[in-house]
């Protein structure tokens, strides 16, 4: 017979509904815009492909060994509704919606549905996950396969976890970070002398119900190991594909020597380990919580009137925070030690772990917690459209919403103006320009590739000019008005040497270098592009058409 407090908790299906009728309102003015940057360069092209030869190997672009759950999934969508922006972004929050719906069983099966709901609306709004929901990438449905995971791993239900976590890693290799941190958890807990060990840390993380663990036993220990090693398996037999395909394992040399090759380095790995810590618990005002739960702490547990007696509210188990935090920390060292661009998207399996803690804290410590719970959404609201002052990909935020919306209107502009013209430009304009599939351009438009805008990029490219009659710059990376941190010199030293810092030369600038005029410039919030005219090169267009300056 199902207990009285089973029977109130809300239906999933019902939850998910929700959810996903919630984050598809709030993107719906999203879902029509053409892919970016990763989007374009890989994931769409090799989901493309998977539609089109049923190809797991992609052959338009270069295989970089991601799985590709994530990519049969979009596949599947294109083939049943057709292929379009608005139905691979669509085909994404459903899985955003079922991400969230595992970061709300997980949270209602560790402390309560009021902490579920909290925690799952934090998640939603915080601006990396909300960015993520709709982009075509994969590190979200790996995030939110390893939360049903690891539900089903603190549930102690070993054919779920086995499968969850399978799934994770076919989403994303890196998923395979969290049960194997939790197996050697497991390992530690059960091989150290029990006089060693901290009584709190003596009791099972499953079968019992939150806040009150079971004594642990050699027998949970040996049955919970293997569900959580067997993801490895289906990740071996996806490496050993591809290596039968391509004749190499972790995607093409150029990719594994970018992250990981050229990222095994002491001081790149601290500094890299500073930078994961700040994104697991600051970055993008998640700073609120954290210090909001560090203060929290100050104060004692509050106590609900029950009758004649008060009754303390419970807080996470200690040992279920402990499996927490060895996914955190797996996470955290191990994207210090690979991984050649330090992206924020890959913390997204950390993060809602930390949000569900936090939530947990304050609603323990604090009477009022709705309204601290509230304070932080609106904060994380806020950085939707607030770009923090130092340098930050524009996929963690609607800054990805102003790419799009610049280059769609430079490219536009180029095509117009220059139909049968050589474009010099940088990835991943170069793909959008040349695939018209992606969204921006209604015909291929001839490109002339260089790595980016640097001093040192323009002036080769300056030394061929007569290969191209018009060039398409743009802002590469983020660059605030007022720097916070750039202003150290050492500091943007040591990001140019393991980070891939560089400065894009102004519009102005590149024309003056490459001999041509600025025709065409537009500029959202730090963001810009433009378009330069080489006037050495012989143009179709008799007349120099007039400057375009837009500024948001």
């Amino acid at each position: 017979m199902t207990s009285p407090k089973r029977s109130s908790r809300p239906q999933p299906a019902v939850v998910f509904a929700s959810i996903f009728v919630g984050i598809f309102l709030l993107h719906f003015p999203l879902l029509q815009l053409p892919y970016f940057w990763d989007e374009a360069g890989y994931y769409i092209p090799a989901a493309r492909d998977l539609l089109l030869s049923g190809s797991l190997i992609p052959h338009t672009t270069v295989s970089n060994a991601h799985p590709p759950l994530v990519l049969a999934w979009i596949a599947l969508w294109w083939k049943y509704v057709g292929y379009a922006p608005v139905v691979t972004r669509s085909a994404m929050l459903v899985v955003a919606a079922f991400s969230l719906l595992g970061v709300f069983r997980l949270a209602e099966r560790v402390a309560n549905t009021q902490v579920a709901i909290a925690s799952t609306l934090c998640t939603a709004l915080y601006p990396v996950f909300f960015a993520q929901s709709s982009l075509a990438q994969v590190d979200l449905a790996a995030a939110g396969l390893t939360f049903w995971g690891l539900c089903a791993y603190l549930e102690d239900t070993p054919v779920q976890v086995a499968v969850w976590f399978s799934l994770a890693t076919l989403a994303k290799e890196t998923a395979i970070l969290a049960p194997a941190g939790l197996a050697c958890w497991e390992l530690l807990r059960f091989a150290v002398p029990q006089r060693f060990v901290p009584q709190y840390w003596t009791s099972d993380v499953g079968t019992a119900a939150p806040g009150c663990p079971v004594e642990r036993s050699s027998t949970a220990a040996s049955s919970r190991i293997p569900p959580l090693v067997l993801p490895l398996l289906p990740l071996a037999l996806w490496y050993a594909f591809h290596y039968a395909r391509t004749g190499y394992v972790f995607g093409n040399p150029e990719f594994f020597r970018y992250n990981v090759a050229a990222t095994l380095n002491p001081l790149r790995f601290v500094l890299a380990l500073g930078l994961r810590l700040w994104q697991a618990f600051g970055y993008m005002h998640l700073w609120l919580l954290t210090v909001g739960m560090l203060l929290a702490m100050m104060w004692p547990p509050v106590q609900d009137q029950e009758e004649d007696d008060g009754v303390e509210r419970s807080r996470i188990a200690i040992p279920v925070q402990m499996a927490f935090l060895v996914v955190v920390k797996m996470y955290v060292v191990a994207m210090a030690l690979i991984g050649g661009a330090v992206l924020a998207r890959y913390m997204l399996p950390a993060v809602p772990l930390v949000i569900i803690v936090g939530v947990s804290t304050l609603r323990r410590r604090l009477r009022y917690w709705p309204a601290a719970v509230a304070v932080i959404a609106v904060a994380f609201i806020a950085a939707w459209f607030w770009n923090p002052p130092y340098g930050f990909s524009p996929e963690d935020n609607l800054a990805y919403r102003d790419y799009i919306v610049l280059h769609q209107d430079g490219e536009r502009f180029l095509e117009a103006r220059y139909p049968n013209a050589h474009a010099l430009t940088a990835w991943p304009a170069s793909d959008e320009l040349t695939r018209p599939w992606l969204g921006y351009t209604s015909r291929p438009v001839q490109v002339v590739r260089i790595e980016d805008f640097s001093l040192e990029q323009v002036l080769s490219a300056a030394e061929f000019r007569s290969h191209f009659e018009v060039a398409l710059v743009f802002s590469t990376k983020y660059e605030p008005m007022r720097p916070l941190l750039d202003r150290w010199k050492t500091w943007t030293d040591l990001k140019r040497r393991f980070f891939g810092f560089h400065r894009d030369l102004p519009p102005e600038a590149a024309a003056r270098i490459l001999g041509g005029q600025v025709v065409f410039t537009e500029e959202r919030k730090g963001q810009w592009i433009a378009v330069i005219e080489i006037q050495q090169a012989e143009i179709l267009n008799a007349e120099i058409p007039p400057v375009y300056n837009r500024r948001w």
